[in-house]
């Protein structure tokens, strides 16, 4: 284990016998580090902070601080960090609330670039890319290999689908189906993700078949519904537009265009 002089560590963090803390740095008492984990220079991590194996957590990052949320009243509530992901300069990503469920999740192999936010109680999956000063309201949810450039901000409780890919200074306020592309302000669906699909192996046979859903769902002057309908009628579905037609419905399930506002009364 290699702890620079200057940090400050609670006897009661646990820690991986080859974590590296750097110089004044500060690690909760509450805190639990896996291995590989390497945390750089003027780091805080405390609250219930659970963090997994081969993490970077770069300069002045804050992680588990307490929720900007003025309903939390000190409970208790967790932090938890997957494996291999690289946090970079002044990220923030605080813990959940009692209402949210409890917890803020963050999955593996992610990359958050300096200043991006994570707030209370979003759920971050795999492989994603938050750009600079990205910022994720509380309840978000960012589905695997999403994309997100610099500086596109979430309302509460909207949903960034799998494998999208968000334009910079877009303002997100309904759900970002899986697959497309999206940017504005407000944010509209602009196209489908092709590059993105072919990048991650997609054959042409698939994303044909997303393209042609695609031209129906968002190109047709039909209401969501029927369009659909029409997708459903036209023969055997692909997993991928299954996936998102089962996206879409679920935004729909919700209001405001956003499916997790039906978690808002729970």
């Amino acid at each position: 284990m290699k702890i620079h002089p200057t940090a400050v560590i609670s006897p009661s963090a646990e820690l991986a016998d080859d974590v590296e803390v750097g110089p004044y740095s500060f690690i909760g008492p509450n805190v639990k580090l896996g291995l590989g984990t390497v945390i750089r220079n003027n780091v805080t991590i405390e609250g219930k902070t659970r963090i997994g194996n081969n993490n970077w957590i770069h300069a002045n990052a804050v992680l588990g601080s307490v929720p900007q949320d003025l309903r939390h009243k000190g409970e208790e509530t967790a932090l938890i960090v997957g494996d291999g992901n690289r946090i970079r300069e002044f990220v923030t990503i605080n813990t959940g609330t009692v209402r949210g469920g409890g917890r803020t999740v963050v999955g593996d192999e992610n990359l958050f670039m300096a200043c991006s936010h994570i707030a209370h109680d979003c759920i971050v999956g795999d492989h994603t890319i938050l750009g600079n000063n990205v910022l994720l309201a509380g309840h978000v949810r960012v589905e695997s290999y999403a994309v997100m450039n610099g500086a596109a901000a979430c309302n509460h409780f909207t949903t960034v689908g799998y494998l999208c890919y968000v334009g910079g200074l877009s303002r997100i306020v309904h759900d970002v189906p899986p697959f497309t592309i999206v940017e504005g302000h407000p944010s509209e669906v602009r196209g489908l993700n092709r590059v993105g699909l072919e990048r991650h192996g997609y054959s042409d046979e698939q994303i044909t078949a997303l393209k042609k859903a695609f031209k129906v769902i968002f190109k047709k002057d039909l209401t969501q519904h029927k369009a659909i309908e029409e997708v459903e009628s036209g023969g055997p579905l692909t997993s991928e537009v299954r996936r998102l037609i089962t996206f879409l419905r679920e935004k729909e399930r919700g209001s405001r265009g956003r499916a997790r506002e039906a978690l808002r009364n729970e």
